[in-house]
């Protein structure tokens, strides 16, 4: 696959590239993306000398000069910090016009034109982690002025280190977080406590990590490939009065059901939460 969507490829600023940017334009490249047509920028000299020799991109100190050489702009700053970084490059966003598109959680696309000037095409972006490894999620949200080239280019980018799902309203990213983006951590618990319950049945702590991951990792793959969903793949492998069956009626019974929905609303409604006081 090669990530592009036309023979001029378009110039995209990474503007804090961290590990999040970094993942998302790394796989474009692997992609076949051209590295010449993606700046970064970082703070430090150090970051950005290794950002060159690992992946071959333009990088520089100066953000305003990366936006002014870009047609998308991708804003990659802690959200705490992407007031102050919008102010500061709102005359060379307003100059250049480019998409603007945010992988900072809590950050409406009201706030991100206000900040930066108003009518601007602007994308909301919700990775998660395992972006960093080639197999994220992302949940989008365009609003009205992205055009349908913009949106092909965005598929190009995030397919590059994972999945895309489109919203048609802006409110559903918090839906998102509460299941993949903050989905992983999830995972990691359940393989965290099925470890230590290898642990507490006999098992050396290597052994029941190893066993944990790899069955996590084995279940998570066959969900993906299988025609059937995930509600067949469990009755397929619960035997009627086996082991299998035993356990997950244990679960049933703690309710897990309710434990992993009240949970996923937790971490929407602190979404939705975060959204509120970073527009203050």
């Amino acid at each position: 696959m090669t990530c592009q969507t036309s023979s001029a490829p378009r110039t995209i600023a990474f503007i804090g590239a961290g590990n999040m940017a970094s993942a998302i334009f790394g796989g474009m490249i692997e992609a076949g993306y051209p590295a010449s047509h993606i700046i970064a920028t970082a703070r430090s000299r150090e970051t950005l000398d290794a950002l060159e020799q690992r992946y071959g991109v333009n990088t520089t100190h100066d953000n305003a000069d990366a936006v002014s050489r870009a047609d998308v702009v991708v804003l990659g700053v802690k959200p705490q910090m992407m007031h102050d970084v919008c102010q500061a490059l709102t005359p060379a966003v307003q100059a250049k016009k480019p998409l603007i598109v945010s992988v900072a959680a809590g950050i409406t696309c009201e706030s991100l034109e206000r900040w930066l000037g108003g009518d601007l095409a602007v994308i909301r972006c919700m990775p998660n982690t395992p972006s960093l490894v080639g197999v994220g999620a992302s949940g989008l949200f365009a609003t009205p002025q992205v055009t349908d080239e913009q949106r092909a280019l965005m598929d190009d980018m995030l397919t590059a280190v994972g999945i895309v799902e489109w919203v048609e309203e802006e409110g559903l990213l918090e839906a998102v977080t509460g299941v993949s983006g903050s989905g992983p951590a999830y995972f990691f618990l359940f393989i965290e406590s099925l470890e230590a319950a290898g642990i507490e049945l006999g098992l050396s702590a290597e052994t029941a990590r190893r066993l944990a991951i790899q069955t996590a990792r084995g279940a998570a793959e066959m969900a993906f490939t299988s025609e059937h969903e995930p509600a067949e793949l469990r009755r397929r492998v619960c035997s009627p009065n086996g082991t299998t069956e035993r356990a997950v009626n244990s679960f049933e019974n703690d309710d897990l059901r309710d434990i992993v929905a009240r949970a996923a609303k937790a971490s929407s409604v602190r979404a939705a939460e975060m959204a509120r006081e970073l527009d203050q």
